[in-house]
């Protein structure tokens, strides 16, 4: 009797999943009901679950098999539908609410140990003095050894004031360190770097689009006031969100009522354009947008409209190509769905979704990226050629060098992470500005020999640039935190350095981009 009970629960979530539209009309509108086959296609799984839980020679997890079912079912439809069991539903949810409640530290695994890379200055991590190189030894009174990063956060996080006992090894200190922290909401920016690259050029970083993202814009854009003559906007392995929060972030750039992207759906309410509601305030700047193929849904809508309306250039390398608008339903018993309601289409027109009919889910994720040939072709408001089918295509293109091998074993044994977090221990701070200097280069080659790690006197040589950069970047992020440290990381990065040499380009783009063009074809 009781299998029944939770099998009737069970397939009633099934049913929610399969009739979202019609539960959840405040979003969409269900167009037909179910045929009367869908009873007994119900009746039919629930006969082969209940056969393969009395019967089957292990047990089963009745709950896992039947949510791998639905699972399974939507992965026919495309691949960004998704049911979210109730632990990721609410994971979904902090992510778009831009909070959730914990400690307030960056976690990373180091040596094979869990260690802080970064407390968010403001949280009660930081307040109680929890540092960069930290090792988290215990939660709790128990080892963490063996436990993946994952494991560690969801062992972290919990209800906002309850407390967190952990157990801290710090480099140079024999005895562990004891906090008992009290959890606390932990803003979750969208934003985490507004700051000047040069004077009068302003840089701000967008890691997602979340429901704060706006206000958060809003902010970083009165941070640099209103005498900001450039403005470089990375979206750079920035994976999307909110649909609302894309189009707040479009509206600060564009004028007023301009297309940031039309959606188009087999339902009626999934046929719409969004303009831009208020449009931007003062006289517009050159801008220079970086995207890669990391750059998804929601930071490609904002892309294609700024580049389809001549507000400035798209600079880095194509897109990931997500086209595809889900809407997420809440599910009973705290799951969620998010169903694809409808395509996406930038101003001009053109659908920059990727294939995903003639390959494998694996291979549309994970593959390796090869350059679409358009599927079509439309124009900018100025009459630029831009095309659509796989990804915005970047005005102007470059590429982050690969990595090579000696770079990517360091990288690989963090070797920088740990060599820095050793050298403070034993240099304390000064005020004088600090230089990788031969003498320190020496304490390195000693830190790898100690560590076994191999290398030739040639491969210093000849990455000498990049072993530079990590250590000053690993120094910045352990002393004076993570935006100091991103700008050292940026004065390196070709992608940037290109945006800031075509910024001229972006102001003469914008001066031509209120002129009418003639036979402008759209």
């Amino acid at each position: 009797m009781q299998f029944f009970r939770r099998l009737t629960c069970l397939l009633s979530l099934i049913a929610s999943a399969c009739l979202a539209g019609e539960f959840w009309s405040h979003r969409v509108q269900a167009t037909s009901k179910p045929s009367e086959s869908f009873d007994d296609l119900l009746k039919t799984y629930a006969q082969v679950l209940s056969l393969a839980e009395e019967n089957y020679a292990e047990s089963v997890d009745v709950e896992r098999t039947v949510y791998d079912s639905i699972h399974g079912m939507l992965r026919t439809l495309d691949p960004h539908s998704n049911f979210l069991d109730p632990k990721t539903y609410s994971e979904f949810r902090e992510d778009q609410q831009g909070n959730y409640y914990g400690l307030g530290i960056i976690i990373g695994i180091r040596s094979f140990k869990p260690t802080v890379i970064s407390p968010i200055p403001g949280t009660p991590a930081y307040r109680l003095g929890i540092r960069s190189g930290d090792v988290i030894a215990r939660i709790e009174g128990r080892p963490t050894d063996g436990l993946s990063e994952q494991d560690i956060v969801d062992q972290l996080r919990g209800p906002k004031g309850t407390t967190v006992h952990i157990s801290v090894q710090r480099e140079g200190i024999a005895e562990l360190f004891e906090f008992s922290v009290v959890r606390d909401e932990i803003p979750h920016h969208s934003i985490p770097f507004t700051f000047y690259l040069r004077p009068k050029i302003g840089y701000i970083r967008i890691d997602s689009f979340t429901e704060t993202t706006e206000r958060e814009l809003e902010e970083s854009l009165k941070k640099l006031d209103s005498e900001l003559e450039g403005l470089v906007l990375d979206f750079r392995n920035n994976p999307g969100g909110s649909l609302e929060a894309a189009i707040g972030v479009a509206d600060k750039f564009l004028k007023k009522d301009q297309d940031v992207l039309i959606t188009k759906g087999r339902i009626a309410s999934a046929n719409h354009s969004y303009p831009a509601l208020k449009g931007t305030e003062g006289p517009p700047y050159p801008m220079v947008v970086l995207i890669n193929g990391g750059s998804a849904s929601a930071s490609e809508i904002v892309a294609g409209a700024i580049q389809d309306h001549d507000r400035g250039l798209i600079v880095g390398e194509t897109s990931f190509g997500k086209g595809l608008v889900q809407t997420a339903f809440p599910l009973s018993h705290g799951a969620g769905l998010a169903l694809t309601t409808a395509k996406w289409y930038t101003p001009s027109g053109r659908l920059i979704q990727r294939d995903y009919v003639h390959k494998s889910f694996y291979d549309y994720y994970y593959g390796a990226p090869k350059e679409a040939a358009p599927t079509e072709v439309t124009h900018t408001d100025s009459g630029r050629q831009v095309f659509g089918g796989g990804g915005i295509a970047p005005d102007v293109k470059i590429a982050i060098p690969q990595l090579n091998k000696f770079q990517t074993l360091l990288l690989s044994k963090s070797a920088f992470f740990l060599f820095v977090r050793i050298y403070n221990v034993s240099h304390s701070a000064t005020n004088k500005p600090f230089e990788v200097n031969e003498a320190l280069l020496t304490e390195f080659r000693h830190f790898l020999n100690s560590n076994q790690i191999e290398y030739e006197e040639s491969d210093f040589h000849d990455n000498f640039n990049f072993i530079k950069r990590e250590i000053q970047y690993e120094y910045y992020l352990a002393r004076l935190g993570s935006e100091e440290a991103q700008k050292v990381r940026l004065d390196g990065d070709p992608q940037v350095a290109k945006a800031l040499e075509v910024l001229p380009q972006a102001k003469a783009l914008l001066t031509n981009a209120g002129k009418p063009v003639a036979n402008n074809q759209k």
